[in-house]
């Protein structure tokens, strides 16, 4: 599963159109649109509200005298760039088979810039948890924001992991999309966003623990909500990260030569 480092430093010398991609992917997006990036917050607080009635009022959960509202608004925002980013890329080739097909270039640049497409969706979402936080009066753990950008990455490298393998099996199975769909509708269930993981039976966090995006969504109420440093679970978050980054850029570009003939 080596991949040359000359093909990774390939992504370096068109970083120009990385770049014009992705501003053009962001403009695209927005274009004729009259709320504009405003839907990134739109949407998860309109999911953070509809939990927060169903969670507080009939089904109370347990979140350590965090109000549910932030509880979740902290996890549905990491889980959203994670969904909604992976979606994105698993259609970045199918999407641009004129480019695909006609034009010389490292066909990831089209897979990567859809996740920085969606990454200024998160970071425009974040800007309301810092409002909510205020509002609440949550106190920060300052120590605790160094871990941040290592949190990140961590979540980066599993949804470009997830994302080029998506997008290279959708370019020759276009059930692809709708598998991936499917497995993300599922994995929500399965990631501690609109519970704790506290409330996971005992008997089944070893398996719990399996699933990287618990550990990262964990590692930002650790940080953010409870002033806590990451435990061990970010350490098996990243290892489980890398992996699939690993495969995924492997997979990519062992199948890209193949592209333009299929598409």
């Amino acid at each position: 599963m080596n991949v040359p480092i000359s093909k990774i430093s390939s992504i370096y010398k068109f970083r120009d159109l990385l770049v014009s991609w992705t501003y053009r992917t962001i403009r695209a997006r927005y274009q004729q649109s009259i709320l504009g990036g405003l839907w990134a917050i739109i949407v998860p607080i309109s999911q953070t509200l509809i939990f927060s009635i169903i969670f507080t009022y009939f089904i109370p959960v347990k979140t350590g005298g965090i109000p549910y509202v932030v509880f979740s608004y902290i996890a549905l925002v990491p889980w959203n760039f994670f969904s909604t980013s992976i979606i994105d890329m698993v259609d970045s080739l199918v999407s641009n088979i004129h480019l695909v097909s006609k034009i010389f270039f490292p066909r990831e640049i089209l897979t990567i810039s859809y996740l920085l497409a969606r990454f200024l969706d998160f970071l425009i979402a974040s800007c309301l948890l810092l409002i909510l936080m205020v509002y609440y009066q949550i106190p920060s753990n300052i120590l605790g924001w160094l871990f941040v950008p290592l949190i990140l990455l961590i979540q980066i490298a599993l949804s470009l992991g997830l994302g080029l393998a998506g997008a290279a099996l959708n370019v020759f199975y276009r059930d692809i999309r709708h598998l991936f769909v499917l497995i993300l509708q599922i994995w929500f269930y399965a990631t501690p966003i609109i519970y704790p993981v506290s409330a996971v039976p005992p008997q089944f966090r070893i398996f719990y623990s399996l699933n990287p995006m618990a550990g990262v969504i964990e590692s930002y109420r650790a940080i953010f909500l409870y002033q806590k440093l990451p435990d061990i679970s970010l350490l098996l978050s990243a290892g489980i990260s890398l992996l699939v980054l690993s495969f995924g850029y492997w997979f990519f570009k062992r199948v890209e030569f193949q592209f333009a003939d299929v598409v």
